[in-house]
């Protein structure tokens, strides 16, 4: 049986201009609402035309003996990604960490369609570098970044990864009740929730919230470690504040609920892709088996 030739994977989210055309169905309709908030559909639809022109590009800049394959960001769960595909993330930086959570050891090349908007940290790459960078993927002959993931996983069987972070807390944001086991020590804790990241992740909401609070880790990206921050924890004569933030190396992180309802945990600010955290249900958190491998170069 003949080897299949290489697949490049294209990942996209949709544009402003497509999310306004599914929410009001027209494109009249769409003018019409931002004209009403003393905006235009001009810019929009420019936007949308350079990342779609930015996107063709892309795609013919793959050999033409190799297959494609184009996905959006919300079909990435229903999408087989191949031991052997290359993955091209044309898009921002968050584009790469909701990919990375379906993958294994596939190379990833994240592009960056509008420099000039996105930051591009993990989008780096313009698209000229991809005539080189889609057979040197292949080839082996690539720089890579092989970024930490943290997993959380639920009584031992539903499991989450994530590049970012990973939440703890309760879906409205109200206060969160739950037992925290950092290694030896463990308290009850009343809080907005924790959430425990890698060192890609450190450089975001981990980074918002040791800022406020003066509580600083030091986190690579690459290293096989990950940080757990509590948000606003509450003491009380039932609950305790000393355990507010750490890094985790050999340990887990053991979180147990105590809320009747409303407990969740969600990967990357996805809420709505969360998994139910009742009272009793127990979640572990450490460093992921597995790892994003960024095309640097």
């Amino acid at each position: 049986m003949a080897a299949l030739t290489p697949r490049a994977v294209f990942v996209t989210r949709e544009t402003d201009y497509e999310l306004l055309i599914a929410r009001h169905a027209t494109r009249g309709q769409a003018r019409f609402f931002l004209e009403s908030r003393g905006e235009g559909l001009a810019q929009v639809e420019a936007r949308h035309e350079r990342f779609h022109a930015m996107l063709a590009r892309a795609r013919a800049a793959v050999p033409g003996e190799w297959r494609q394959a184009l996905v959006r960001r919300a079909d990435l769960d229903r999408f087989l990604f191949g031991p052997d595909d290359v993955v091209v993330a044309v898009g921002q930086d968050g584009l790469i960490a909701n990919v990375a959570k379906y993958l294994g050891a596939q190379p990833v090349i994240g592009v960056n369609p509008a420099p000039d908007l996105y930051d591009g940290v993990l989008a780096r790459n313009p698209v000229e570098r991809l005539p080189r960078l889609l057979p040197a993927s292949v080839a082996g002959d690539v720089a890579l970044e092989r970024r930490t993931m943290v997993e959380a996983v639920i009584d031992g069987t539903e499991r989450l990864f994530a590049l970012n972070e990973i939440f703890v807390g309760h879906r409205s944001h109200q206060s969160a009740r739950y037992r925290i086991e950092a290694g030896t020590a463990s308290e009850d804790q009343s809080s907005s929730g924790l959430i425990v990241a890698s060192g890609t992740g450190a450089t975001g909401w981990a980074r918002s919230i040791s800022e406020a609070t003066g509580l600083d880790l030091s986190l690579a990206p690459d290293e096989r470690a990950v940080g757990y921050w509590v948000r606003e924890p509450f003491p009380s004569v039932a609950t305790a504040t000393r355990l507010r933030a750490g890094k985790l190396t050999d340990a887990d992180l053991v979180v147990t609920s105590r809320m009747n309802e409303g407990g969740v945990v969600f990967a990357d600010g996805i809420e709505q892709d969360f998994l139910g955290f009742g009272w009793g249900r127990q979640v572990r958190i450490a460093p992921a088996d597995r790892a994003l491998h960024l095309v640097t170069g």
